[in-house]
């Protein structure tokens, strides 16, 4: 299953400007970050926590972040 990270992607611009300032944030690379969002690895709960914590996310959105379902169009 793969998920939508769009809105994800947009927060992190954001808040912190840059992936790799994100990435700097979280203490982890920016290749990891690049690996998470382009779905070819999950983000682990730790990760997630982390992330809300850095981008101000309320818990009523967490799943429109994290768990949006990415629709193939044919």
């Amino acid at each position: 299953m793969r998920y939508d990270y769009s809105k994800l992607l947009g927060r992190i611009v954001e808040k912190c400007g840059t992936q790799a300032r994100f990435a700097d944030q979280m203490g982890l690379s920016e290749h990891t970050v690049s690996v998470r969002l382009n779905g070819k690895a999950p983000f682990r709960q730790t990760e997630i926590q982390k992330a809300i914590d850095i981008l101000g996310i309320d818990d009523k959105d967490i799943h429109a972040y994290f768990f949006t379902q990415n629709v193939q169009k044919n």
